[in-house]
């Protein structure tokens, strides 16, 4: 028999053991009592509550801890699928980031004499002042631009309720489609990829795939860091199945190139050649699942001549600019883009469809399929896509079978993964589609194990952005701002006359950047996003927001370098200081409670929202409208319409869009399913109402019926729940869609549901020769997309390639990260990582400061050539999380021209010892 004994313990070695224990009861590993006693000491005080993670697309479940009104502590929840348990190094301080000394707890206006002033200087204001001024300046501009001037620049990181009501205001109540969230800057291309190829946005797979597949190729992707806890279970399975692989294709050796089996260092651009020779293997291999392909897809071709989704003119460039400012308008073919599209070396080629048919297709033959790959031989996309000098021919040869091996391998599953490097791409929507026609043709998609699987970059990127519709073409759930029966529907849910919305597309995120710079609009409100740190080209949209017509609004928790350009700055809530939902790249709702209250006057988004909301009439907006574009350029008077449904011309447009009234009334606060809990926006409004239950049940009626069913606010936001993954039908989630097993949508004549884009005319590869549109309904599409050159490559003044990307320890612009003093010393700044032969010839080493200059701007970062970023040479990379290195004021602002998602990852620049 044994007998336990005292054992004395210093306060240091309590407090590790408790935070160990702690740890290890989170992750299920056993812990002896007395160790179990230590972690409930460490948590004396503080209760724990239900969250989700503020960084990324993944999506990861939190445990909250709160004590005395302050969130002091967040751990991985174990209960989450996503994450089980685990958080990333940024997940750890979810709690940290929303404490900065700097934090903004009350409006800042810029003022001179006890008025605004544009040249003024800031200057704390009452929240009372601050949004008069806001609505006398929109109105200003409303009355001069009509919708066409005002704009809101959202986000991914918009929480679901918050989306909506930025939705609802501008479209509904403004009447001006000008919104666009930053996903556009990171999401935009596969969105496009899936309208066009399965008519219905967002993955067909999700998470658990990665335990049951043998093999997942990372399509120029670093999940290491960028979706760290995705990659600590792609490296468990990697590690426990002897049978599994992970291939990478990149433009570079990254953290995630250490455990992968096989690494692909390919020329920018050229992974459109790569998919292409994988595409021809597959034919020439006889491994066309012909069955699977005759019965459920089509084949399709588009126009090719699409531009680089710049300017169609140089009068705003600077004149470094212009020579690949012209490039937009035509081009010459060097011998790749001629071999790769079937024309002559040196021909050139006007830009014609630059603008909006730049997303023309049309269905072709599978021989003529067949006849636009044949071109991709491997020594053809070897010579052309070898991306590392010191690699041999030979080698990168090899490398290119193995990866057609392995993918023909009929007895693998295949799990392709990507993110920003496929997205942010002049041909991003392209290379999706492209990604897509490999697992079609194998039949190997919306499978467990196997399917074509687009990351997000932010943690509600699809939830708030995608599926509720805040972008500038679209309405909730993959419904279009152009479709009239889309919009009729929109009218009835929202309660408001047929014939409000207005038709016409808005203007995209960078659109309303460059309509700032040339005075198409005045007004910006930006929320939940730092776009001035973010877009590329910067310094142009920098000296635009201080245009004299310009006004610029900037909701945020800190002065972040957006907030520099702003005129007006509003302090809002944090995410555990309001209520919230996010959806994650899985297709997975997640909601949480508010936890804690908002320092000083900080407000929640949605409030801000619904006082703008008050501070205009029906009478104002709802009245005829100039718009050109729209019939008769004039947006119709509804009052008379709204007078019919009892709506009168002073109604505000809080009343009649927000108000608790019909099904929002049932909303009430205090809520009895929530007791002695808090409850933000209502409490300001001074009204018994829940806004965040209101606004969620309302947009879910649009999902319903429709294959994007969500659940009610309330299941969501159970202590027991932890998301589900839509559609939601009887209270069941759907694992894949595009599944006759799981999904009840799908059908064996319907199994690709998707109605969107779905009639097309026939062609051949290069030209439409029957102009009838047929609609092949529950097919899915496989593309020819050939390969295409960057607008911009070095040359022999500007002679690298710049990347730019994340890092581990910092997310996006930085605005919360760098006020974690731990990440912030793991991290201080951004870092130029180089070949160390490219920084040798220029006279650098390791901790030089380095000058990097492009045609669009300069920036200084300090060398670095050893870890982290293994540059071939010709390359060098950037992080832009750093305000004071701001790369993307270096970086071009070319987009895909479908997508109209900006290229961050090509931009030819010159380096040189600072």
């Amino acid at each position: 028999m044994t007998q336990e004994r005292a054992i004395t313990f210093h306060r240091r070695t309590v407090l590790k053991s408790g935070i160990a224990a702690s740890a290890a009861m989170a992750l299920g590993i056993p812990v002896t009592s007395a160790q179990a006693a230590d972690s409930a000491a460490i948590d004396d005080g503080i209760t724990w509550h239900k969250g989700v993670c503020r960084f990324c697309g993944t999506g990861c479940g939190l445990q909250v801890g709160v004590r005395d009104g302050r969130v002091v502590a967040t751990k991985g929840d174990p209960d989450a699928p996503v994450n089980r348990g685990l958080n990333c190094v940024k997940g750890y301080f979810n709690a940290k980031i929303m404490y900065g000394k700097d934090r903004l707890t009350r409006p800042l206006m810029r003022m001179k004499d006890g008025k605004f002033d544009k040249n003024g200087r800031f200057e704390p204001v009452s929240w009372e002042v601050a949004l008069d001024e806001m609505a006398r300046q929109i109105r200003r501009v409303y009355e001069k631009k009509g919708p066409a001037g005002i704009s809101i620049v959202g986000s991914g990181q918009y929480t679901i309720p918050e989306a909506y009501t930025a939705s609802k205001l501008i479209k509904g109540g403004f009447r001006s489609n000008n919104i666009d969230p930053n996903a556009r800057l990171c999401m935009a291309s596969a969105v496009v990829g899936f309208y066009q190829t399965f008519g219905v946005d967002e993955p067909a797979n999700c998470y658990q795939d990665i335990e049951l597949t043998n093999t997942m190729i990372l399509w120029g992707n670093n999940p290491a860091e960028a979706h760290p806890v995705l990659w600590s279970r792609m490296a468990n399975r990697r590690l426990t199945d002897k049978n599994t692989r992970i291939i990478q294709l990149t433009t570079h050796r990254s953290s995630s190139s250490n455990l992968s089996d096989l690494v692909i260092i390919f020329r920018p651009n050229t992974d459109l050649a790569i998919a292409n020779f994988v595409i021809r293997e597959i034919i020439k291999r006889g491994r066309v699942n012909k069955e699977f392909v005759d019965k459920h897809c089509i084949f399709c071709a588009g126009v090719t001549d699409i531009g680089y989704g710049l300017r169609n003119t140089d009068k705003y460039a600077y004149p470094a600019e212009k020579d690949v400012m012209a490039r937009q308008l035509s081009i010459k073919l060097d011998k790749w883009e001629a071999i790769a599209q079937g024309r002559k070396e040196g021909e050139v080629v006007e830009q014609k469809n630059s603008g909006g048919t730049a997303g023309k297709h049309w269905k072709i033959s599978y021989e003529d399929f067949c006849k636009g790959v044949e071109p991709y031989t491997l020594d053809f996309v070897a010579e052309l896509a070898k991306g590392d000098n010191d690699e041999s021919l030979d080698t990168f040869k090899q490398k290119l079978m193995q990866l057609a091996d392995y993918i023909c391998d009929p007895e693998r599953s295949i799990m392709s993964y990507w993110c920003m490097g496929m997205n942010q791409h002049q041909r991003g929507v392209w290379i999706n589609e492209l990604v897509y026609d490999i697992h079609l043709l194998l039949g190997k998609h919306a499978l467990p194990g196997n399917g074509a699987f687009s990351l997000t970059g932010q943690p509600s990127a699809c939830g708030s952005a995608r599926e509720v519709g805040a972008f500038c073409h679209r309405l909730p759930a993959d419904m279009l701002v152009a479709n009239p029966a889309h919009r009729k529907k929109t009218e009835k849910l929202w309660g408001i006359p047929e014939g409000t919305l207005n038709p016409k597309v808005g203007a995209s995120l960078m659109k309303i950047l460059r309509g700032v710079q040339d005075e198409s609009i005045d007004f910006m409100w930006t929320q939940v996003v730092n776009i001035i740190q973010s877009a590329p080209n910067n310094t142009h949209w920098i000296k635009a927001c201080r245009r004299p017509d310009a006004f610029i609004v900037v909701s945020d928790i800190y002065p972040t370098f957006s907030a520099r350009c702003a005129d007006l700055i509003l302090p809002v809530a944090a995410h555990f200081e309001k209520w919230g939902l996010y959806g994650n790249a899985e297709r997975r709702t997640q909601g949480w409670h508010q936890l804690v209250t908002s320092p000083g006057e900080a407000r929640t988004d949605i409030w801000t929202m619904f006082e703008i909301a008050k501070r205009f009439k029906i009478g104002e907006t709802w009245k005829a409208v100039p718009l050109k574009g729209v019939e008769g350029d004039m947006l119709p008077d509804m009052l008379g319409k709204a007078a019919e449904m009892g709506i009168k011309p002073e109604d505000t447009l809080f009343d009649v869009l927000f108000a608790p009234k019909g099904k929002r009334a049932e909303a009430v606060w205090p809520d009895p399913l929530y007791p002695n809990e808090l409850n933000n926006t209502g409490d300001a409004l001074g009204l018994p109402y829940f806004p965040e239950k209101a606004l969620f049940n309302e947009y879910r009626q649009f999902t319903l019926g429709d294959g994007h069913d969500l659940a009610d606010f309330d299941t969501y936001q159970r202590a027991d729940t932890r998301g589900f993954l839509w559609p939601v039908v009887n209270g069941k989630e759907t694992k894949y869609r595009f599944n006759l097993e799981h999904d009840p949508y799908a059908k064996p004549d319907n199994l690709f549901y998707g109605k969107l884009m779905k009639p097309v005319a026939t062609g051949d590869l290069y030209k439409v020769t029957d102009p009838k549109a047929t609609a092949y309904a529950g097919t899915a599409k496989i593309f020819f997309r050939p390969y295409a050159a960057p607008v911009e490559q070095p040359d022999g003044h500007y002679d690298l390639w710049l990347c730019t990307g994340r890092i581990l320890e910092h997310w996006h612009t930085g605005s919360m990260t760098r006020r974690v003093p731990e990440l912030h010393r793991a991290a201080p700044s951004a870092l130029l990582y180089m070949n160390p032969g490219d920084a040798e010839r220029r006279g650098l080493k390791r901790g030089d400061m380095a000058h990097v200059e492009s045609r669009h701007g300069v920036c200084q970062a300090q060398v670095e050539t050893q870890v982290r970023n293994i540059m071939p040479a010709g390359t060098c990379w950037l992080a832009f999380f750093d305000e004071k290195v701001r790369c993307n004021a270096v970086v071009i602002d070319a987009t895909d021209p479908i997508s109209e998602e900006p290229d961050f990852k090509k931009t030819a620049v010159l380096v040189r010892k600072a």
